[in-house]
């Protein structure tokens, strides 16, 4: 069952992954962003992830969550949708 937090999550990280393909598609004109996980890690700090976990998270440690979640995910090789598994992943998290 999914927590109203990790569904509001979700939703966020889905939101900053549309707003990342546009960033790609009209600032770096098709070209895939290699720091994407910065990108995003200010995207979500900026547009409420504090407010949605309940505490202060500054953009480095979306970062390292980020990036963490990231090798998890193609290591376990997941295919459930990368922002439900990650937003899962951050509510598990400590940081």
């Amino acid at each position: 069952m999914i927590q109203r937090g990790e569904a509001e999550l979700a939703a966020l990280l889905t939101q900053a992954g549309d707003a990342h393909f546009e960033y790609e598609t009209s600032e770096l004109n098709g070209v895939y962003d290699e720091d994407w996980a910065t990108w995003y890690a200010g995207y979500v700090v900026e547009h409420g992830l504090g407010d949605i976990l309940g505490r202060e998270v500054t953009s480095d440690m979306a970062h390292r969550l980020f990036v963490d979640s990231y090798e998890e995910y193609k290591n376990e090789g997941s295919t459930e949708d990368w922002a439900q598994y990650t937003a899962r992943k951050i509510l598990e998290s400590p940081v």
